[in-house]
């Protein structure tokens, strides 16, 4: 049967996912494949989800848990370990309404700290079988900052059989690196974080070039890693990258594609436009300093500091969350 909406169109070319902890958007909008918190990070998502009167019983429940488990995970405050649970909860119920993947991401203080991270996501997949000893651990996806030390963590964890999304990704490098140390996604942010956090803010260096990009790159150096665009604001920007590999997007939004027709609303996507010049590969390697001076120097640093103010106001959120827990 032909597409009738612009969602329906979209998923006839790009395999979409739901940007919610709300177990209700999945039940009312879907199918969709993965469940993923990118667009304004997990902390920020599971706030506000978990502020809902609705959620009230799950926090104290979450809370009680961490209590119990204090002893198994003596190095981690109450609040940080509540929050996490809570998280793990929500995901939990929404993976009965998709296919594929529950995102979570790492606490956005240990961004700048590998081994941190490691054992923030190895804590993550013990939390879902401590909840639910028969889920299938195969469908977590570690949500990561695309630091270097962020993606050194990727690395260390793909190899432990753990998979990975690098998320807070804004140039050609970062998404190079994230390939090369076998993320199984990397989130491009279309819109620097503030657009969702500054009323009447607009980015007007968005990264939709930046998705085919990084696709191009992957299919021509025969990467497996996957391109899942994140942080959108309208439906133009979505449908302008009809043909990525996965796209997250937010309730409102999915909620205006269904309710948008085909006909007369068509946008062309950058995915059918003229062929790109491919970047020739790039191996960093244990080379952190040639890194670290070829993502300062991209995009005249503008990825550096859209990173950065990504990271700060993820912990920002983050210590909300903890305040929520405590």
């Amino acid at each position: 049967m032909a597409p009738k909406t612009l969602l329906q169109w979209l998923q006839f070319r790009t395999l979409v996912d739901c940007d919610t902890m709300d177990i209700e958007v999945p039940q009312a909008l879907g199918p969709f494949v993965d469940c993923t918190s990118n667009q304004v990070s997990k902390a920020a998502i599971a706030y506000f989800e978990l502020e809902k009167p609705k959620n009230q019983k799950l926090i104290q429940e979450s809370v009680a848990l961490s209590k119990k488990l204090a002893s198994t995970y003596p190095d981690v405050l109450p609040k940080v370990l509540a929050g996490e649970i809570a998280m793990v909860m929500l995901q939990h119920g929404i993976s009965k309404h998709i296919t594929g993947f529950v995102h979570i991401q790492t606490n956005p203080y240990h961004s700048y700290n590998t081994l941190s991270t490691i054992a923030d996501a190895h804590r993550i997949v013990q939390l879902f079988k401590i909840i639910d000893q028969n889920f299938d651990t195969k469908r977590i996806c570690i949500k990561i900052p695309s630091t270097w030390e962020g993606l050194q963590a990727c690395k260390i964890l793909e190899a432990s059989g753990v998979s990975t999304l690098a998320t807070t990704l804004f140039t050609i490098e970062q998404a190079a690196l994230a390939g090369e140390v076998g993320c199984r996604y990397i989130a491009p942010y279309v819109n620097e974080l503030k657009v969702h956090f500054e009323p009447g803010f607009v980015d007007n260096n968005k990264a939709q070039l930046l998705c085919l990009q990084a696709q191009r790159y992957y299919e021509a150096h025969n990467i497996t890693t996957q391109v899942l665009p994140a942080s959108l604001t309208s439906t133009q920007e979505i449908m302008e990258l009809a043909g990525v590999h996965h796209i997250t997007i937010a309730p409102w939004l999915l909620q205006e594609l269904a309710e948008t027709p085909v006909e007369g609303n068509q946008v062309a996507s950058l995915f059918d436009g003229s062929p790109l010049e491919v970047r020739k590969l790039l191996n960093f390697g244990s080379d952190e300093k040639g890194y670290r001076l070829a993502f300062t120097l991209s995009a005249a640093g503008e990825g550096e500091r859209k990173l950065g103010q990504a990271i700060n106001i993820f912990c920002g959120m983050q210590t909300k969350l903890e305040a929520l827990m405590a």
